[in-house]
């Protein structure tokens, strides 16, 4: 068995404790306004124009986005590191598109780092099957999962897919006593009015439990914006202004209000 992978990041900081790599697979269900890994919607492997500059020339180049791996390939990769992430209490961090797309695969490779006793993590939106969350359950040690708006219209405008489905899943993987890392992505016009932001907070505060570590509220950018044209989407954000850094210090005063340890991006 394989799996569809679009990038591998090494000595990655930001997706998990310590030193990881993260695992970025191909496909979702959601296709996010905002989303900066345009190249992990479609769930198969795409040729798409690089263009590439060279003084005042541009040089138009095919480029292949998505590669098949098995479990194996995935531990030697993470192997070569494994001083980095012993030392710094890391592990590995699937993330996407949406890993659970690659239910089996992803399983099967969680199965194999748990194994090796390599701490996992999953990045999900929570879309998922019920019997797709559990069976990875067992071999997931950390889940970093996305909460994009509380309101199911607004969520199904923006993000394509209602959000009930997503928080009956929060609440399952909490009471099945797994650890959490709540990410909030901060798109102002979106999700950062204050009624949307009481509501937010609410909701965490009242199931954190003592299984939610942290809230990671993620500030909106444009750093994928270029991305769209190489793969034929409409940017629909490029409008919208990026929060600022006093805006986000607030945010984070105002959710550690629920009594969870906050921390400004991921």
């Amino acid at each position: 068995m394989t799996g569809l992978i679009f990038n591998i990041k090494r000595y990655a900081i930001h997706d998990g404790p310590g030193i990881r790599v993260t695992f970025f697979m191909k496909g979702c269900p959601l296709g996010c306004w905002w989303c900066h890994n345009p190249e992990g919607i479609r769930g198969d492997i795409q040729e798409v124009d690089r263009v590439d500059r060279i003084g005042d020339k541009e040089f138009t180049v095919k480029e292949t986005v998505g590669k098949h791996y098995s479990v194996e390939q995935l531990l030697e990769i993470v192997k070569k590191d494994m001083v980095f992430i012993e030392e710094s209490g890391g592990g590995v961090t699937f993330s996407g598109g949406e890993p659970l797309m690659q239910t089996g695969f992803l399983a099967e490779a969680l199965r194999a780092f748990s194994e090796e006793e390599i701490h996992t993590a999953v990045d999900t939106s929570g879309y998922a099957k019920r019997e797709d969350i559990d069976s990875i359950l067992p071999y997931t040690d950390l889940f970093l999962f996305d909460i994009k708006h509380m309101e199911p219209e607004k969520h199904l405008k923006y993000t394509g897919v209602s959000n009930e489905l997503i928080q009956k899943n929060y609440d399952y993987i909490l009471e099945k006593g797994k650890k959490v890392i709540i990410r909030i992505p901060i798109i102002p016009g979106f999700n950062d009015d204050d009624e949307q932001l009481n509501v937010f907070r609410d909701f965490v505060a009242t199931r954190h439990g003592t299984n939610v570590d942290r809230i990671d509220l993620l500030p909106y950018h444009r750093i994928g914006s270029s991305k769209y044209k190489k793969f034929g989407l409409e940017y629909k954000m490029k409008d919208v202004e990026q929060p600022s850094t006093e805006r986000m210090d607030r945010l984070k005063e105002f959710f550690a209000e629920s009594g969870i340890n906050v921390k400004i991006g991921g």
